[in-house]
């Protein structure tokens, strides 16, 4: 669901599209294969290396594994930006760099023994295969398991085993595990996963309700549990057993934006709550700020470089006519950047229930330096949309850009 581009992703767009077209030669098969090696590693450099993944064996599994081979063909030409995509069934592929940070997380070992909860398309099982020694992925949906299974034996990945069920309860036949990987949204963490986790060994899960989630890493250490908050982060619900646990349920009738203030902290870090997918973004305390003591600042020098932040929420297209939106923006030296003539503005993604991209509006642009001021829009909302994110940042210019003070109301129809 991240449809931000930055330069590097246009550039990998090229390449995959050239890698794509019908080869009728074995040269051209050979050129594709090359372009999509190519859009791989500038990937990998760009949005995964540059983002701060530092584990060598994960870079290098990120580089080896095929990303193209898990999406529905219609999304290939898409496989190698820093983006969710839709595998059918409301199910969507994780972002590359999501993956890496995950796995790098973990911190997989040769002989570990590894829990996936949520196959989904097989691609974190597959970049897992090269860095465990054993790997075991639990998927709910029996079509999207299915699929998965063939495509992880048909690119050799021998040492993963996978199984259809309730990810819940986990697999408690190869129980324990030396780490267990969540790529679903529980809100709260299911206590059989607990309870197959090894004596010293680690889990990742985001944890929360439907669009407000946090990654939390569990180890295990005589036999109680250590929990660390890392980041926000957006993920599909975990369906199943775990529902029935749910006790917050979104109002898609009144949408709002969390923390658009930026005064609430994630960890021990200046990491902001509620705004998933940061990147160049410094959480600046000042008392002079329009709203409490904190606001954001995007800071980037290199055109086309990813510089945004983004925050999921319900909306409903049937009830809600349209969003009112307010906030309070700075700028400083802001200048085009990559793709020509790029400016910052705040983009609303609206998606329709099986999360296919409806429309896309934006607030903006900005250009040059000026100081803190008030910018406001009606939004309209499509008839079809049941959620949206919305992207604040440069998008690809250079310069320097803040935000306070962000607000949402929804305009309901009579």
């Amino acid at each position: 669901m991240f449809k931000q581009l930055t330069s590097s992703a246009l550039a990998c767009y090229a390449a995959i599209v050239a890698a794509l077209v019908s080869p009728t030669t074995t040269d051209a098969l050979a050129q594709g294969r090359k372009a999509l090696i190519q859009a791989r590693n500038r990937m990998v450099d760009t949005e995964i290396v540059a983002a701060g993944v530092k584990n060598r064996r994960v870079i290098a599994a990120m580089r080896k594994t095929p990303r193209h081979e898990f999406v529905q063909f219609p999304q290939r030409k898409y496989a190698y930006l820093d983006m969710a995509l839709p595998i059918g069934h409301g199910q969507t592929i994780s972002p590359p760099f999501i993956v890496a940070y995950m796995t790098e997380q973990i911190d997989p070992k040769p002989t570990d023994r590894i829990l996936e909860i949520g196959t989904g398309s097989g691609y974190q099982a597959a970049v897992l295969s090269g860095l465990a020694g054993e790997v075991y992925s639990v998927e709910i949906v029996e079509p999207l398991g299915l699929k998965a299974a063939q495509t992880l034996k048909r690119l050799h990945c021998d040492n993963v085993k996978t199984k259809i069920g309730d990810g819940f309860e986990g697999w408690p036949e190869y129980a324990p595990f030396d780490k267990i990987i969540v790529t679903c949204s529980p809100e709260r963490i299911p206590r059989p996963l607990v309870a197959q986790l090894k004596e010293g060994g680690r889990m990742i899960v985001p944890v929360g309700e439907r669009y407000q989630q946090v990654f939390y890493m569990l180890t295990k250490r005589d036999g109680k549990l250590k929990l660390e908050a890392l980041r926000p982060t957006l993920f599909v619900p975990m369906t199943g057993q775990a529902e029935s646990y749910r006790e917050v349920m979104p109002d898609p009738s009144n949408p709002e934006i969390r923390n658009g203030n930026f005064e609430e902290m994630v960890s021990k870090e200046k990491i902001a709550a509620g705004w998933h997918y940061q990147r160049q973004l410094e959480i600046v305390e000042d008392v002079e700020s329009p709203f409490g003591n904190h606001y954001a600042k995007f800071t980037n020098s290199i055109p086309g470089k990813g510089c945004r932040a983004l925050q999921g929420f319900p909306v409903d297209g049937r009830t809600v006519k349209s969003l009112k939106v307010k906030m309070f923006v700075k700028g400083k030296d802001i200048r085009p950047g990559y793709p020509k003539n790029s400016l910052p503005h705040v983009m609303i993604t609206f998606y329709d229930e099986k999360r296919a991209m409806l429309r896309t509006s934006r607030i903006g642009p900005w250009l040059g330096t000026f100081d803190w001021q008030m910018e406001k829009a009606n939004i309209d909302v499509p008839i079809l949309a049941r959620e949206a994110i919305i992207h604040i940042g440069l998008f690809g210019a250079v310069g320097e850009l803040c935000f306070d003070g962000i607000e949402m109301t929804a305009i309901r129809k009579k």
